[in-house]
């Protein structure tokens, strides 16, 4: 008889577990256990075995922080060796950052992280949660992708490569510059996933912590005197949204407050407004003139990948001019 398979379960908070009160849906502690448990379909011949820990207390996901993300991976470092595969429920609002995140602090990973919610709570009639959690489980004991990934909607994304795109709707995440790893229709299809063993390795975990990064979005008339105030602050990194493909004006004064800031160090990522496709600074004169001035460019990551990955940088206290390189390397799948 096949070995059946035991997946921890990580709920952090978030919508998934929420219950209706006259003020709104609001987390309560052991509503979400309680709820699957009375859900026989979870307890089905063809499921895994699973343990669901509760956070105490649970968090919105509004409020998640590099702290957070630390416990998380400890959390599941602790519970490696124990379990086939990972699942964490999380509010939709900041999942893509804590998938990415994760990805970048676990090193030898070789058993599935699938990180996923819902917009609709469980215990709703027309919610989503079922089957988000019903594949999740499923496809992290049947059909394992051993990364950390994100599933919705019937999709298993790279975690690094997902954002979310829709607030109120049920296809809330896309993965704007990487295909999907699986999609879960009537078979389930392997699309990108790349699939190996589960490998008894020591799981690893690198600290992440929080670093003074910001993100400007440039636009039409922006003083340039508003960015020479941020870069003047004591800040270590700034995420600037351009325009297209990694454009920006081509004024003199921009350029300066640039170089000035690069020189003193200040990692500063180009990254672009549209959500899909890829930085090339050396397509057009302007953004040329970026390169020039040392900012770096951020190729086709998504805007949550960049700020975990500089958080994740930071945090090894590498020189920066390792950062700068290693911003521009493929780690773990975060670029093409």
């Amino acid at each position: 008889m096949a070995h059946k398979k035991r997946i921890y379960i990580a709920y952090t908070g978030g919508t998934i577990g929420m219950k209706p009160s006259k003020e709104g849906f609001i987390p309560v502690a052991g509503y979400l256990s309680k709820t699957i448990a009375n859900m026989p379909e979870f307890y089905h011949s063809q499921m895994p075995d699973f343990e669901i820990h509760e956070y105490d207390p649970l968090i919105d996901s509004a409020n998640v922080s590099p702290s957070v993300w630390q416990d998380l991976a400890q959390d599941i470092q602790a519970r490696y060796h124990d379990f086939d595969g990972f699942i964490i429920l999380h509010g939709t609002d900041t999942m893509a950052y804590t998938a990415s995140a994760l990805s970048f602090v676990f090193e030898n990973l070789s058993k599935p992280v699938i990180v996923t919610g819902s917009q609709i709570p469980l215990s709703q009639l027309r919610s989503d949660a079922r089957a988000n959690l019903l594949n999740s489980l499923y496809i992290a004991a049947h059909h394992p992708i051993n990364e950390v990934c994100v599933f919705f909607n019937n999709q298993l994304f790279r975690g690094n490569r997902a954002s979310k795109q829709h607030a109120d709707g049920f296809s809330a995440f896309v993965s704007p510059n990487h295909p999907v790893l699986l999609e879960a229709g009537i078979e389930i299809k392997n699309i990108a996933g790349i699939t190996q063993k589960a490998v008894n390795t020591r799981l690893r975990i690198t600290d992440i912590r929080a670093h003074s990064i910001a993100i400007l979005h440039l636009f039409p008339g922006l003083d340039w005197n508003i960015l020479d105030t941020l870069l003047k602050s004591p800040l270590k990194a700034l995420v600037l949204l351009t325009y297209g493909v990694g454009n920006a004006q081509q004024d003199e004064q921009l350029l300066a407050i640039l170089k000035e800031a690069t020189d003193r160090g200040i990692l500063i990522v180009n990254c672009s407004q549209c959500l899909k496709g890829s930085v090339n600074m050396e397509g057009y004169a302007t953004g040329h003139a970026l390169s020039e001035a040392g900012v770096i460019s951020g190729l086709d990551m998504t805007t949550e990948t960049v700020i975990a990955k500089l958080y994740y940088l930071l945090s090894q206290e590498l020189p920066t001019k390792v950062i700068r390189e290693l911003l521009g390397t493929n780690l773990r799948g975060e670029l093409t």
